[in-house]
């Protein structure tokens, strides 16, 4: 930034007074479909507001939430659920922080990367985002292979090609109107969600220990590190910050201060809604996956599976509520979960692209090159580890999801603390001055190496 960033006015005051005036507009170059809020300020506008934060929420119940949900409810009982809880709080946190940048600002995360960083810098940034984006479509593409296993008993790699033409579909089906598409893609993600509160019913499982499990950090037992790692990367997903400063950008708000602390105070309640319902349908997987492989009265064949449980295996645990049709509806969900996902990551990346290069491609085009690099190691795996192999790739990505979160939660809370960018808005003295809020998480639970990256990062 140049001498003159000192003595330059906040930007989200930079066109109040003026907002006829073209060349004063606040968002410049974006493409978007504007909904219109209207200039009083009502709890009506609420409903205007709805949207972004439900579809980043997608994100959170993905099939890898579904996959290291089911393994550490299988492998540690209760044990891991603390995971879950300080990752929705710090999600909710940095999920606001990214739609406050992309309200007050009314430019998304990369572009702010783009204009405040050096190109090298830019460049590095740019191709870890693409990293995060492609560690998030591989559980995407698994998921929706072991979800054409379960419903027409497709091989798995042959399922893992199918993805590719199935994003196609995806995305022609998009001509009817995507919110609709959205809207019955959350519905059958709900639906699988519906039927684990239902299971959890059955299960039973002692409010004590699930209580001692949420609010007690514990890592006990071989591999716990490495799932609760897992664990976080699958909630806390670095592609979301730069999704969710960018759909915010959807609402034409009114230019004013109240405007602007009305949008910033619906988005907050908005993502908290949508959030909590990711929270609920994550600790009922953990839990019915717990209660379940740990019982008493489990089957021989059951305990088999339990021992290292994945997709194609888990709908057992839904037996008791759906009978006979739980492999179906399992599968039906899945799929949905797995296509859902796809679009927020098509959207994502259209996003991180224009963003830090200021380049636009066709959706299809994006995608299918995005679902090309997660097929090909996808597809390696399954042929060659099968079944077990291709749900230990889903936690490995996960991994890589946790270890890449600094690179875009460093810029988002460098950007949401600058007064120049954020005038009244700016970040308060103690996110300031907080390394990152998953830092309590990366203490107990990350390894030593990535705790000594994350503090060059923040030096840097």
């Amino acid at each position: 930034m140049g001498a003159a960033a000192g003595t330059e006015q906040p930007q989200f005051m930079s066109s109040i007074g003026c907002r006829n005036n073209p060349n004063d507009s606040l968002i410049e170059n974006i493409e978007y479909d504007q909904i219109i809020v209207p200039e009083e300020n009502s709890w009506k506008n609420f409903f205007a507001y709805m949207g972004p934060g439900f579809l980043v929420s997608i994100a959170y119940i993905d099939p890898g939430n579904f996959q290291t949900d089911l393994q550490a409810g299988a492998q540690f009982k209760y044990g891991l659920l603390w995971i879950i809880l300080l990752a929705s709080c710090a999600a909710l946190i940095i999920q606001s922080l990214a739609a406050n940048l992309g309200v007050v600002t009314g430019k998304h995360l990369a572009e702010h990367c783009r204009k405040e960083y050096s190109r090298a810098t830019n460049f590095i940034l740019w191709i870890l985002a693409e990293i995060a984006i492609v560690a998030c479509d591989i559980p995407e593409v698994i998921g929706t292979a072991f979800a054409l296993n379960m419903l027409f008993k497709i091989p798995l790699w042959c399922g893992v090609l199918i993805t590719g033409l199935s994003t196609l579909v995806l995305l022609l089906l998009q001509q009817y109107g995507v919110r609709k598409l959205e809207i019955l893609i959350a519905f059958l993600v709900l639906m699988i969600a519906a039927c684990f509160f239902a299971e959890l019913g059955y299960a039973k499982p002692k409010a004590l220990e699930v209580m001692n499990g949420l609010f007690v950090p514990q890592l006990k037992g071989s591999g716990a590190t490495k799932l609760a790692i897992s664990l976080l990367g699958a909630m806390v997903m670095p592609h979301n910050l730069f999704l969710h400063s960018a759909l915010v950008l959807s609402r034409k708000i009114p230019r004013s201060v109240n405007g602007i602390k009305e949008a910033c105070r619906f988005y907050l309640i908005e993502s908290g809604v949508a959030l909590i319902v990711a929270f609920l349908i994550n600790v009922s997987i953990i839990s019915v996956s717990g209660s379940v492989c740990n019982s008493s009265s489990i089957n021989p064949k059951d305990i088999e599976s339990c021992k290292d449980l994945d997709l194609n295996e888990a709908s057992f645990l839904l037996r008791n509520v759906l009978g006979n049709w739980s492999s179906k509806l399992f599968a039906i969900a899945l799929l949905a979960s797995g296509q859902s996902s796809t679009i927020t990551g098509t959207y994502a990346g259209q996003y991180v692209m224009q963003g830090f290069l200021d380049l636009r491609l066709k959706p299809w085009i994006r995608n299918f090159l995005t679902r090309c690099l997660a097929i090909v190691p996808s597809l390696v795996v399954a042929i060659i580890g099968g079944s077990e192999g291709a749900g230990n790739l889903i936690i490995i990505a996960s991994m890589i999801l946790s270890f890449e979160l600094p690179f875009a939660l460093i810029p988002l809370l460098k950007f949401t603390s600058s007064k120049t960018k954020m005038g009244l808005y700016a970040n308060s003295h103690v996110v300031r001055t907080r390394p990152s809020i998953s830092q309590p998480i990366s203490t107990h639970v990350l390894a030593n190496s990535h705790a000594r990256g994350h503090a060059y990062l923040l030096k840097y």
